[in-house]
C-alpha cells in the first residue's frame, strides 16, 4: 500500500509541476507577443504623429514667412 501512495503523490506532484510549467511558458509567450505589438505600435506612432517641438518649429517657420510677406506688402503700400 505504501507504494501506491508514493506513486499517487509523485504523479500528483508531476502533474502540478507540469501544469505550472505550462502556465509560466504560456504567460511568457504572451508577454513576448505583447512586447512585439507594443514595439510595432511605437513605430507606427512615430510614422504618423509629430512631436510638439516639431509642430512649434513648423509653425514658427510659417509665422516668420507670413511676417516677411506682411513687411513686403507694407513696403509696397507705402510706395503707392
Amino acid at each position: 500500500m505504501d507504494f501506491g501512495v508514493e506513486t499517487a503523490w509523485s504523479g500528483l506532484l508531476t502533474a502540478f509541476i507540469g501544469g505550472l510549467a505550462w502556465f509560466i511558458k504560456s504567460r511568457s509567450e504572451e508577454i513576448d507577443r505583447v512586447q512585439i505589438l507594443l514595439n510595432r505600435t511605437r513605430e507606427e506612432m512615430a510614422k504618423e504623429y509629430v512631436t510638439k517641438a516639431d509642430v512649434h518649429a513648423d509653425i514658427n517657420r510659417v509665422i516668420d514667412r507670413i511676417e516677411a510677406l506682411d513687411a513686403k506688402l507694407d513696403r509696397l503700400m507705402e510706395r503707392k
